[in-house]
């Protein structure tokens, strides 16, 4: 482990030429004074690591000098691919990622190495969304250990439906991150007929077992492309009813802030030409009278709800209560 640190040690001051003890304590998960005791063993092992005086100071080494200690281990080139992601690369366990970056750049001449710098200066992908704690997934790492070797798993899952506690033995074909939401891909197995994959959101996978073996991964599976068509089937069929609305000139901008986004890109495409008075009429994809209603809401008066009629006397038995909560008692 401190040989480890030490490589990278040596390997950020090659990338990034000056680092002070505070820099190096933060990248290294250290103490300052682990970072002290680290320097003098480079030192002396003969590494010319020397330190600048001064606010703008640090530790450098000599002008000219570079190891050559850059190979990638097995581990380290596979994490490469999520080394933009540390959080998630963490979380499936493949904690080669930052090693493994800092030997690349390390590798890379010095121009090419300032312009991959810029690129991460510049750019910064993160992955969970707003307003929501992230999900639970305690059997992610090993999850995901079986997806790499093809193991088979057997899952205690929880379902929507009842009975929401199912058992189910999977071949384990990919592993995706949306939104913050880690999803599994697997083929369920042990049927009589051939099942297609099917998606599990990870969260809720109560108990697992890796079973002895390996499965062969159905020849021409794409993750991506399962993936897209998946993400496509599930906003049809998570949107089926619709809603005839109207809405203010205020109510359609604010409609691409408050609500989902298949409903606020219908609520842009299908808009019809404004009435004298401004408003426009929009069919909108809704899930459901009651999840409309809840959205709908969010606009307040800049939304007229014209149908289903359902939906609209909910609108308006809600508008009533709040009209008489906010009424003034004499």
């Amino acid at each position: 482990m401190r040989a480890t640190r030490l490589l990278s040690l040596l390997l950020l001051l090659q990338t990034r030429e000056r680092m002070t003890a505070r820099e190096l304590a933060t990248e290294l998960d250290v103490s300052i004074r682990t970072v002290y005791r680290d320097v003098e063993s480079l030192s002396a092992a003969g590494v010319p690591v020397y330190a600048d005086r001064g606010p703008d100071g640090g530790y450098r080494l000599l002008n000219g000098y570079r190891t050559r200690l850059t190979g990638l281990t097995a581990a380290e080139a596979e994490s490469l691919t999520l080394s933009a992601l540390p959080g998630p690369a963490s979380q499936l366990g493949l904690g080669d990622a930052l090693a493994a970056e800092l030997k690349l750049m390390a590798a890379l001449p010095p121009d090419l190495r300032s312009r991959a710098t810029r690129i991460r200066e510049r750019f910064h992908l993160d992955a969970p969304g707003w307003f929501r704690s992230p999900d639970q997934v305690p059997h992610l790492h090993t999850i995901a250990d079986a997806v790499w070797n093809q193991h088979p798993i057997d899952v205690l899952y929880r379902r929507w439906q009842r009975p929401q506690q199912v058992t189910r033995t999977l071949d384990p074909l990919g592993v995706v991150l949306k939104a913050g939401t880690w999803y599994l891909i697997a083929h369920p197995t042990g049927h009589d007929t051939p099942q297609p994959p099917r998606t599990y959101r990870i969260s809720r996978v109560l108990s697992l077992t890796v079973r002895p073996g390996h499965f062969d991964r159905p020849e021409g599976f794409d993750l991506a492309t399962y993936w897209a068509a998946y993400a496509e089937r599930f906003e049809a069929d998570s949107y089926r009813e619709h809603a005839t609305v109207r809405l203010s000139p205020d109510g359609l901008t604010r409609s691409q802030i408050l609500l989902p986004p298949v409903m606020a890109r219908a609520a842009l495409e299908g808009a019809t030409t404004p009435g004298p008075d401004g408003w426009t009429h929009h069919t909108l994809p809704i899930e459901s009278v009651r999840h409309a209603h809840v959205e709908f809401l969010k606009l307040g008066a800049d939304v007229e709800v014209l149908g289903p009629p359902e939906l609209r006397d909910m609108i308006a038995a809600t508008a009533r209560a709040l009209a008489d909560r906010y009424t003034p008692t004499r």
